[in-house]
């Protein structure tokens, strides 16, 4: 198994040449990795006939569609030196289609009370991405600022888990969020909604990754870096291209005979299992198995539905947006049966 820090700027990764940290987006993105994985394997020959997957979670909804669609694309031509034998992807969470994963948030913070029907029916009604009426926009901008306010005690990521407070400080200091739908990303009171799990991990893993014994360990930060690390370093910049779709490049791939798994963790108020049921369901794809419970040691770990052409969705139960966080087990089990490509447990016992 392989982790990709992914682009460079991220984590420990870096690049020689500082102007490439103003060059990036989703493309450079596939293309740096995809680079990597044709440089790993040449430096690990014997794993080249191996079944090869790739999995990815929030983001990684645009990361790993486009990484295995280049994939798919270069193998076609390529000798035996460069091929990759790629069979399929899982994603969690995931960034796929801009317009639904932007109403599913909405219609998920309403039905698990987190806003009232008043501000969800003005949202609806003044937050449409065809109105063109300048008051509405106005409005809608004040809207959402309503929206993010009722997130801002709580975790987007994990609705039902408390947030890091620390006896000697008291609440620690809101962390800034990742990735965020156009709509929101004007506003300011987005990037300091309180995330992170445990819930306090996310502060244990910045003390833990800025130790020196532990970069040693890690060969990591060999180029002694200018920064500590950090979850959000504000190295990067800009982003230069981010599709407002990647249901294509899905359904492309699909019909490539690619296994797609889309799993999702269903306390996540960021990319909550309502947008990724309303991105799946523009594909039109057709059900082959109806929606139904799966089970992990006797209990429903989550819910399940396939389609027809190799598409898989399902939920994991009581998971926030980082689903092995909370729910370890039961991710291990379906990991394990998206690689052997057997039917999630329909069953207790």
């Amino acid at each position: 198994m392989l982790f990709l820090e992914a682009p460079v700027g991220v984590g420990f990764s870096y690049t020689n040449n500082s102007k490439d940290l103003h060059e990036l987006g989703d493309r450079v993105t596939a293309e740096d990795s995809y680079a990597f994985l044709i440089g790993w394997f040449k430096r690990f020959p014997s794993f080249r006939s191996h079944d090869f997957y790739l999995a990815g979670e929030s983001y990684a909804g645009h990361y790993v569609p486009q990484l295995a669609d280049l994939i798919y694309e270069r193998n076609n031509g390529a000798n035996k030196d460069s091929f990759i034998n790629l069979k399929g992807f899982m994603i969690g969470n995931a960034v796929i289609n801009e317009e639904t994963d932007s109403n599913g948030i909405f219609e998920y913070a309403w039905s698990h009370a987190i806003i009232s029907d008043k501000l969800y029916n003005s949202i609806v009604k003044e937050c449409d991405s065809k109105n063109v009426d300048k008051q509405a926009e106005a409005n809608c901008a004040i809207h959402v600022r309503d929206f993010l306010e009722a997130y801002s005690e709580i975790d987007i990521y994990s609705i039902y888990t408390p947030i890091c407070i620390n006896s000697n400080k008291g609440i620690t200091s809101p962390k800034l969020l990742n990735v965020a739908p156009r709509l929101f990303t004007k506003h300011d009171l987005w990037h300091w909604l309180p995330s992170g799990y445990d819930p306090c991990t996310e502060d244990y893993a910045v003390r833990f990754f800025n130790r020196e014994d532990v970069q040693r360990a890690l060969h990591a930060n060999v180029t002694q870096l200018s920064y500590s690390y950090s979850p959000c370093s504000g190295v990067i910049g800009k982003w230069k291209d981010s599709p407002d779709t990647v249901l294509p490049i899905i359904r492309r791939l699909l019909q490539a005979g690619l296994r797609i798994w889309v799993y999702s963790g269903d306390t996540d108020g960021r990319v909550p299992i309502t947008s990724t049921r309303y991105s799946i369901k523009k594909m039109g794809l057709k059900i082959k198995e109806e929606w139904r419970a799966w089970f992990h040691k006797g209990q429903v770990a989550g819910w399940v539905e396939v389609y027809e052409g190799g598409l898989t969705l399902t939920t994991v139960r009581g998971a926030g947006h980082q689903v092995p966080v909370l729910a370890p087990h039961q991710s291990l089990s379906l990991f394990s049966h998206f690689l052997s490509a057997n039917t999630l447990p329909a069953s207790r016992f």
